[in-house]
């Protein structure tokens, strides 16, 4: 079986690694070098404990609040575009606590594995640097810790055993804390790895098992007959295939609309800046749960990450978030000092969705195009479940139960009303 791949992110990655695996013959393609935007610039976590749904109980009131601020961690643009009105009203419908519970159980169910899955990929020679630490979420205010206690009942009965530590005795876990901290939640058995050593190698391995990596090649173009996708061009580039995947992140919605079946993803973009070498010791990856940053510590760097910004379709840093990023350890560590200048960040786009799920699975009105994609802030929690499990059903099996809450169809009919979109703009 011969199976087309429309993006070299994590996403598609994965998936072509787990399909070459199986035997299948794989194309992963990509409309510029593989393995770069979100997929480079994230935190680095392996957390099914913080993989609860953007779209949370309160969240409408926080954006509007926040909106007011330059350097918030969520900034959402003001616009009139009927597209970017009707995703943000769909989002804000789900920030209740039945959705939110509901989400958060599904996508732990979809991690659950998550490690031991890693664990294979070292086993098969997929090479990365990793560390098994765990995850804790640091408060400043007790009043927030406060309001995340709530949800601890659902990553408990996922065996995630979080751990509340109140006030200083947070420092038990991070002795580089301040004193006076509101306190912390732990997760030990999250992890953080490299993503760039991640995806370089998953790129190695699939051209190892025999699958083709193509790069520079932006998708313009489908050919069908009837349901059945019978091919995908790039320029004078023709792909053929017995089935085909969307997993081009950010842009999945424009390519999922050259199928037929345009898709209700939109850009939230995420900031990271790496500091070398780093100007604190810490134990383990940490959640500066007030500021909402991630500080990831790897051998040699300190990564500093966060913000949401809804904004347009394009990788432009904005200084004054990156700013805010790099000063809201202060806050949290004595001994942090911020680098001036601050050096050079990347910024990458997640693809988000308006109920914060994954879209995985058959595109709708096709035989045998899927799409893998709308993982939010946790693509590298969520891509190796969604890898094998839809690799299962792309090679003929049946649909695992897992993926039943990611369904595409469940955005058919808002997928009917968005605009058509022209084959020039298709694929970044």
């Amino acid at each position: 079986m011969r199976v087309v791949i429309v993006g070299a992110g994590l996403l598609g990655l994965t998936l072509g690694y787990e399909l070459a695996q199986r035997g299948a013959a794989v194309e992963v393609l990509d409309s510029r070098a593989s393995g770069l935007g979100a997929s480079a610039v994230n935190a680095g976590w392996v957390v099914p404990a913080a993989g609860a749904p953007v779209p949370a109980p309160g969240l409408v009131l926080k954006s509007l609040k926040w909106m007011t601020r330059k350097d918030s961690p969520l900034y959402i643009k003001p616009s009139l575009d009927p597209a970017h009105v009707r995703f943000m009203v769909r989002m804000w419908r789900h920030c209740n606590s039945r959705d939110f519970r509901e989400g958060f159980a599904a996508q732990l169910a979809l991690a659950e594995s998550t490690n031991e899955m890693l664990d294979d990929y070292v086993r098969d020679g997929v090479t990365f640097e990793s560390h098994s630490s765990g995850l804790l979420m640091a408060f400043l205010d007790r009043h927030n810790l406060n309001h995340h206690l709530d949800e601890l009942d659902i990553a408990a009965s996922f065996g995630l055993d979080p751990q509340v530590h109140l006030g200083d005795a947070v420092r038990e876990i991070e002795p580089a804390l301040r004193d006076g901290m509101g306190g912390g939640i732990y997760f030990p058995h999250e992890r953080h790895l490299d993503p760039v050593q991640l995806t370089t190698s998953l790129r190695r391995r699939i051209i190892e098992l025999g699958g083709t990596i193509t790069e520079n090649s932006p998708v313009d173009r489908v050919e069908r007959l009837d349901e059945r996708i019978v091919a995908i061009r790039s320029g004078e580039q023709r792909f053929a295939g017995d089935a085909f995947v969307v997993a081009a992140g950010a842009w999945s919605g424009r390519v999922a609309g050259l199928f037929g079946s345009p898709l209700p993803i939109r850009p939230g973009k995420g900031y990271a800046v790496d500091i070398t070498p780093p100007p604190i010791r810490l134990q383990g990856a940490i959640n500066l749960s007030d500021a909402k940053v991630a500080v990831t510590p790897y051998d040699g760097r300190l990564r500093l990450s966060g913000t949401m910004e809804f904004a347009g379709l394009d990788e432009v840093v904005n200084d004054a978030r990156v700013q805010a990023i790099a000063h809201a350890p202060g806050a949290y560590f004595p001994d942090y000092v911020a680098p001036s200048p601050v050096p050079v960040a990347g910024g990458g786009m997640r693809p988000m969705t308006p109920d914060g799920l994954p879209i995985i699975g058959s595109l709708p009105g096709t035989d045998n195009a899927f799409v893998s994609s709308g993982h939010g802030m946790l693509g590298l929690t969520l891509a190796p479940g969604t890898a094998r499990a839809l690799a299962t059903r792309i090679l003929g099996g049946a649909l695992p139960p897992r993926l039943l809450p990611f369904r595409p169809a469940r955005f058919i009919r808002q997928a009917r009303h968005m605009p058509a979109l022209t084959p020039s703009g298709a694929h970044r």
